[in-house]
């Protein structure tokens, strides 16, 4: 959301960041919306002191004993004229926020320009991908062969883009979820929340998701949305409020189940556990002010690759383009992991600044020490990880020519001790 004021004092700039979208200048539109709403209430609020100084004569012209009924037919005349004013007020007001909802975030200066993830900036590279002396298999291959990754019963209960995981793979995902939380509330400082997987229209409005993406998510016939990822109740959590300087940066992570319709996704991973209907992660959230939040980013960025490290899973860092940025986000770091089965990168956590434009749609501030004067908020999210992309990345990277599969060190103390997946495990 962008505050009206800034696009009016600076048309050519924000259509300038409009245009590194690849989207049409909206500057004119928007401060002709505008422009009819100040209009419409500046109208009501005359009607309203006109009406004001009417209802003074009639005191005055009653106390003549003189009569007032012309006064009173002009008093009766304003009030539908300022509900009038009013309601153009109203549709003018609606027209601009509707209009302001729609339209992605600005990128940051130093965001490349790109059409596609093929314009993205590669940033750094950590480990080197395994040599293997076999042709390394996927990893529904492998967990098929091992009888704990079953898609066809899955299809069969729910349909396509659903898995079941069991034994060992089941145990695994949470391990890794369990693992990740451990690291980020142990050394990373976060707060761990349980938060609602079911929330109203309003959190998804807060963090961008709603109005213009309901088509990717999933509505029960209550009015309740399934969470497509964490950082929606996570970010929501301090909706409304106006939050003391002092108290920032406030960090939490969850794990929590996902839930994507993947509509537009046709085509692409229908096998496998890349892009699936639901899904389990470990999600970051940080709120902080605005001197903070670039720093913020970078911390942040480093918690996730930090879980790849301990897991010793290759991966490559890139800044978005302007062209694969998300909706609510002005720059975003993605990390992907090496799949040898794949034999490329693929995407296991995404790293975005949000500005204050979540800050904005949920009325988010916050207040140094002894000042009046508020300021909307920063905020960020992350994935600390996907962790069915992470259990994925495992079983690629970490498999042997017999199929069976090596538990990564880090991983073993919450397997049991457990050091192989082999069939039946």
């Amino acid at each position: 959301m962008f505050d009206i004021k800034w696009i009016r004092d600076n048309p050519d700039a924000f259509d300038a960041g409009l245009a590194r979208r690849r989207l049409a200048a909206l500057s004119a539109e928007l401060i002709g919306l505008d422009k009819i709403r100040r209009e419409a209430e500046t109208r009501a609020q005359e009607i309203q002191a006109e009406r004001n100084k009417l209802s003074r004569e009639i005191g005055q012209t009653k106390a003549r004993g003189e009569d007032a009924s012309e006064i009173l037919a002009q008093v009766s005349r304003s009030k539908e004229d300022q509900a009038e004013a009013e309601e153009r007020a109203r549709k003018a007001t609606d027209d601009l926020t509707a209009a302001l909802s729609a339209i992605p975030n600005l990128p940051a200066a130093d965001v490349p320009d790109g059409v596609s993830e093929d314009d993205n900036e590669q940033v750094r590279t950590w480990g080197v991908p395994g040599a293997f002396a076999f042709a390394p298999k996927e990893h529904f291959e492998l967990g098929e062969a091992l009888g704990l990754m079953d898609f066809e019963t899955a299809a069969k209960m729910s349909g396509s883009r659903f898995v079941i995981l069991s034994g060992a793979l089941a145990r695994m995902e949470r391990a890794l979820a369990s693992f990740m939380l451990d690291l980020h509330t142990g050394e990373h400082g976060l707060t761990e929340v349980n938060p609602p997987a079911l929330v109203r229209d309003t959190a998804l409005y807060g963090t961008g998701q709603l109005p213009k993406f309901g088509d990717d998510l999933f509505r029960t016939d209550d009015g309740y949305w399934m969470i497509p990822t964490a950082e929606v109740p996570l970010t929501n959590m301090v909706a409304g409020q106006i939050l003391e300087e002092e108290t920032l940066p406030r960090r939490s992570t969850a794990m929590t189940w996902c839930f994507r319709s993947e509509a537009g996704s046709a085509g692409k991973d229908t096998r496998g556990m890349i892009r699936q209907h639901q899904f389990t992660k470990v999600e970051m959230v940080s709120v902080t002010t605005p001197d903070q939040s670039d720093a913020e980013l970078e911390r942040m960025t480093g918690w996730a690759e930090e879980v790849l490290k301990r897991l010793d899973l290759p991966y490559r860092v890139v800044k978005l383009c302007t062209g694969d940025l998300g909706f609510g986000a002005l720059r975003t770091y993605d990390l992907e992991v090496w799949l040898p089965g794949q034999g490329r990168y693929r995407e296991i956590s995404s790293c975005s600044s949000c500005g204050d434009f979540q800050a904005r749609r949920m009325k988010t501030r916050c207040r140094a020490k002894g000042e009046k004067a508020t300021r909307f908020v920063h905020t960020l999210n992350g994935s600390g990880l996907a962790v069915g992309r992470t259990l994925v990345a495992i079983m690629e990277n970490y498999q042997r020519a017999d199929g069976s599969i090596v538990i990564p060190e880090a991983l073993r103390p919450y397997m049991g001790g457990l050091e192989v997946i082999a069939a039946n495990a």
